[in-house]
């Protein structure tokens, strides 16, 4: 563990504390959330637009990337905002891709939702092009709250190689946008659910003239709660991102009651392997009449707004019927298909009510980062890939060990372990790992037990000269994601 302590130390030297962000916020003595009062705040930039009037189109595209979430945001002054860049498998690029051909120069601003390596997959690879081929990214924004993965390490690496500044933003924080307002709902000062990176997601709001976009990332029931139980129907929204993929945990009754979203936008693969968009999602918006673009079937969805009315179009015309979705044909990620105007919403929020953001200056105090969650304690000790003899007849004598390292018991019941190929092994149900404990999961067939799992497989599946060892939990969060050479 000695190297993931020094890799949280490079987290808290990079990491800056930030109200308002990159130099100040936008301060306005309006913006009051429901349970805090305006303070007063220097700030270096003013807004250049009210919440209630607009000037130019900003044009919000939510990029097909598979069973992942990457969304770009360019504003009438053509300033860029990128909320994730896809999942590590892609590498960034059918992010990469579609930036190019939208010829976007440069990231102004890229939003780190979240660690999980399935929305930061491309950022290593985006922050190298643009930095050596292109202009460059102007500032990273991340919640603070780290990852072990090797994905996290590239993405840090890159940000440190190329010193582009990097800020941990909260509640209350607005990221310094011509022609928008961008307000950061989430995460909270202090952490929710113990520092689990889905409930702490960065959420934002988007606002033109009297439409609004809100993205929550991954935030699941806690997270939503705190969104709902903080801003109220402060969140009323035009557009809403589905939470988490639109799992089952997100997007609650509670959420869309006081977003009261016109339309929904689901990113996540047709086959996913977590069944995202789950049903009861589905359900959720169909019971509202709220029409869903799915990335899967509808491929990149691009919604222009003039500040008063919505302009939706798809690479695909396919339904929007929550209820229908899932018996559309799929689109691949990738796809160059020209995209074209399917619809039009007149109108947005009457008077929309600001959102609270206090404004600031920067300040250069590192933050600890929190301790890391019971969803990152587990960590792989051991990897015997090349069995004795031929691997394909001795496949007990290849297997991982794992060990909890945290201070709870870890229920792993319906956690996966998957590697590069796509080959996955499910862990039973019931199954929990104490404290200090290991458990050693073997390719071969044998009898389960509280130090020994089997995968059952008929043939080898680690590569002997390299591969990726990936845990997923029931939920569809990454836990661990390292690679062995």
């Amino acid at each position: 563990m000695t190297g993931q302590r020094a890799f949280l130390a490079l987290v808290v030297a990079l990491l800056v504390i930030v109200s308002g962000c990159a130099g100040g916020g936008v301060t306005d003595s309006s913006l009051e959330s429901e349970t805090t009062s305006p303070t007063t705040a220097a700030s270096t930039h003013t807004a250049t637009e009210s919440t209630s009037t607009a000037n130019g189109t900003v044009d919000v595209h939510y990029i097909n990337v598979g069973q992942s979430a990457s969304t770009l945001i360019v504003t009438p002054q053509n300033e860029t905002i990128l909320i994730d860049t896809g999942d590590w498998r892609n590498d960034g690029e059918y992010v990469l891709e579609y930036l190019k051909q939208q010829n976007i120069t440069r990231i102004d601003h890229l939003v780190t939702s979240h660690a999980d390596a399935d929305h930061i997959g491309g950022h290593a690879a985006v922050i190298e092009y643009y930095e050596t081929q292109a202009n460059g990214v102007g500032a990273v924004y991340d919640p603070g709250l780290s990852s072990s993965s090797q994905t996290y390490e590239e993405y840090l690496d890159a940000v440190e190689t190329y010193d582009v500044p990097l800020y941990q933003v909260a509640s209350d924080d607005t990221l310094p946008v011509a022609g928008v307002n961008v307000s950061v709902l989430a995460p909270p000062e202090e952490p929710l659910a113990g520092g689990q990176r889905n409930e702490n997601s960065i959420a934002l709001m988007v606002t033109h003239g009297e439409q609004r976009f809100l993205f929550t990332g991954d935030a699941e029931s806690e997270g939503e709660e705190y969104l709902v139980e903080k801003y109220g129907s402060k969140l009323n929204a035009t557009v809403f991102q589905a939470g988490h993929h639109g799992s089952r945990s997100s997007s609650s009754d509670a959420l869309l009651e006081a977003s009261s979203p016109q339309v929904a936008v689901i990113s996540s693969a047709y086959d996913s392997q977590y069944g995202h968009p789950h049903n009861e999602t589905l359900t959720r918006f169909a019971d509202r009449s709220i029409p869903a673009y799915w990335t899967a079937v509808h491929g990149n969805v691009v919604i222009s707004s003039d500040g008063e009315n919505l302009t939706v179009s798809t690479q695909r015309n396919a339904t929007t019927d929550p209820t229908e979705l899932r018996s559309a044909d799929p689109i691949e990620p990738g796809s160059d298909d020209p995209v074209a105007e399917r619809t039009t919403l007149t109108g947005g929020i009457s008077d929309p009510e600001p959102i609270g953001t206090d404004g600031g200056t920067e300040t250069s105090t590192p933050t600890e980062t929190p301790d890391e969650s019971t969803d990152a304690a587990l960590a792989l000790v051991d990897v015997h890939a090349d069995a004795e003899g031929n691997d394909n007849e001795n496949l007990n004598d290849e297997y991982l060990v794992f060990e909890n390292t945290g201070d709870d018991s870890l229920d792993m019941s319906g956690w996966t372990i998957e590697d590069e190929a796509g080959h996955t092994y499910t862990v039973p149900s019931g199954f929990t790992l104490e404290p200090d404990a290991q458990v050693t999961l073997y390719t071969g067939s044998g009898t389960d037990s509280d130090t020994e799992l089997y995968w059952g497989s008929s043939s080898a599946i680690w590569n002997n000269g390299g591969d990726t060892v990936i845990v997923t939990d029931d939920t569809g969060t990454g836990v661990l994601e390292e690679s062995y050479e």
